[in-house]
């Protein structure tokens, strides 16, 4: 594990500022969503809560990783586990809520479900062996191992998440089309801050890198993801009602 205690003053204050960046971004789009999901009709708003839990759960996570990481400066051990404890619950809970706000048949998002969040679960998992291990060989092996589900996932977002999407109205299916590059744009920040050391960037610089890109990726796809997923379900909640739409001026 890295020696927190090392870290020069400007990169603990790096550190700490984006940690604490990253738990006041949550805490506060985690009351947004919460507040704002009586504004969509009802049956989309199961994705505004899920989004909104998503937040929660990476709220307390950022405020046990903030603790741990000062703690640290005092000689203690810096916990990087809770973010797979994270990862390992909010993702699966991101492509959830992408397949909820859509409202599609019963058939269909069971179907999309019950292979999208398995397949992210195995993804985390497997990347946790990896993040812990200090040799380079080992860390491209458990990398290699986790970018299959990850794969597997792309190809369900693009080729058969599209299907569903024709029938979508169009702005609602351009939003969806956005939402999936946003997905897939921030999960890259994840192995690139993973790699860090292969790439030659080791020690303290390669643990605030880590740091500063695991939380930023998680700003954007928490954070952002979810207020996203609220502009799809008015959208949508706009196309279904159009006494909605007059009242929201959607």
């Amino acid at each position: 594990m890295f020696d927190v205690t090392t870290l020069t003053a400007d990169q603990y204050d790096a550190v700490y500022n984006v940690l604490s960046l990253g738990f006041a971004s949550m805490f506060a789009t985690t009351i947004f969503l919460y507040i704002s999901q009586g504004r969509v009709l009802p049956k989309y708003r199961q994705a505004i809560v899920i989004s909104g839990t998503v937040t929660l759960i990476a709220m307390y996570h950022y405020w046990r990783i903030f603790e741990s990481f000062v703690a640290a400066k005092g000689g203690a051990e810096f916990n990087e586990a809770y973010r797979y404890v994270d990862w390992l619950l909010t993702v699966p809970l991101l492509l959830l809520e992408t397949v909820a706000v859509l409202a599609l048949p019963a058939s269909e998002r069971k179907s999309l479900t019950s292979r999208l969040v398995p397949a992210s679960a195995l993804m985390i998992i497997l990347g946790y062996p990896g993040e812990m291990a200090m040799e380079n060989g080992a860390k491209m092996l458990w990398g290699a191992l986790s970018t299959i589900p990850f794969l597997y996932i792309l190809y369900v977002l693009f080729v058969e998440l599209t299907r569903s999407l024709e029938r979508q109205p169009g702005e609602v299916s351009a939003t969806i089309g956005r939402l999936r590059l946003l997905l897939i744009a921030t999960w890259g920040v994840y192995p690139l801050s993973y790699l860090m050391p292969v790439l030659g960037i080791d020690g303290s610089d390669a643990f605030v890198g880590r740091q500063i890109g695991y939380t930023v990726a998680d700003v954007l796809a928490k954070c952002l993801f979810g207020l996203t997923i609220y502009k799809v379900a008015k959208l949508k909640s706009a196309a279904d009602d159009s006494a909605y739409a007059a009242s929201e001026n959607v």
